[in-house]
């Protein structure tokens, strides 16, 4: 019990990154850029979509949900990575620790979730058009986009709460340039068996179940987009969902690799690498992934700019 009271009196050192001055002036600059490209245009999205009656659709719905998650998910981390990097104080206190690790676990949680629905919902939009607007009526939006955010931050809670439960009795500097459950439990001087099984369990009922969904999604809209007999009509049918379908390979390849192995197997050069992946840049290639290749967006992008520009 002692050494669960003094855990709460310590702080953390975060220690990751930790290269030369010029690499880390290199990575200062890129994150900062990558950062304020996933502000900017993950708010623009969500505003524009907010803003613009003709994306009031399920799509539209869906990706304003995921352009909000992508800049709670980066702000969470990436400021105060941006903070030691410019030779500000790596230290974290006890509590500024743990609130980071349930909100990114939270908000990481939800993004899968959320990808999954936005995979159902290209898998009806294309297999089962005629019933579209039952199965994906406002209110059935509405619902699962309540159910996601929910979920997503219910189900991080066990994680968070038995990682902060854990005697922190030597070391205090984190091999990580934010506070992770990975890098955490190798600091415990305790049994971190329960923990291991409970990050396996969370992986499989919130990550591999929204993966698994994903995938017999896009099987069904392969198999669909195959039968479809004009080449026109087969473009048009995967271009609505290669957009998707390349933020999911990215964002669960990497989440896959940091989550779902050992913690025995954790590397601290080598995660700290797809953290940067999935942590910075992928919430700011989302947005140009999703607007690139679709021209209502664009559109509305624009129209939204121009009102805002000249206050009209």
């Amino acid at each position: 019990m002692f050494s669960i009271n003094l855990t709460t009196e310590i702080a953390f050192t975060l220690a990751g990154l930790p290269y030369n001055h010029k690499i880390k002036s290199f990575i200062f600059v890129i994150s900062l850029l990558l950062y304020l490209m996933s502000l900017g245009g993950n708010l623009t999205i969500a505003a524009t979509i907010w803003m613009n009656q003709q994306l009031h659709k399920p799509m539209y719905f869906f990706l304003g949900n995921l352009s909000f998650l992508d800049f709670c998910y980066s702000s969470v981390t990436v400021p105060k990575m941006l903070v030691f990097l410019l030779g500000g104080s790596k230290i974290i206190s006890y509590t500024g620790c743990m609130t980071q690790l349930y909100f990114y676990v939270s908000c990481c949680s939800t993004e899968c979730l959320l990808l999954s629905i936005m995979g159902f919902d290209r898998y009806v939009a294309i297999c089962n058009p005629m019933h579209y607007s039952t199965i994906m009526s406002n209110r059935s939006c509405l619902h699962m986009a309540i159910s996601l955010w929910l979920t997503g931050f219910i189900s991080s809670i066990p994680n968070s709460v038995f990682t902060a439960r854990l005697p922190y009795c030597e070391s205090h500097v984190i091999s990580h340039f934010f506070c992770d459950i990975p890098p955490l439990l190798k600091l415990a001087c305790a049994d971190t068996f329960l923990n291991e099984i409970l990050i396996l369990t969370a992986g499989s009922v919130v990550g591999l179940s929204s993966f698994l969904l994903t995938l017999v999604s896009y099987i069904q809209i392969i198999s669909t987009i195959f039968k479809i007999k004009t080449k026109v009509g087969r473009s048009r049918a995967f271009s609505t969902c290669a957009s998707h379908l390349t933020v999911v390979i990215i964002f669960f390849g990497s989440i896959s690799f940091m989550y779902m192995r050992p913690t025995s197997s954790y590397s601290m050069d080598q995660d700290q690498i797809v953290s940067l992946l999935y942590a910075v840049v992928t919430p700011a290639l989302n947005p140009i992934i999703y607007t690139l290749r679709n021209k209502q967006v664009i559109s509305a992008l624009k129209k939204t700019i121009t009102r805002m520009v000249f206050f009209k």
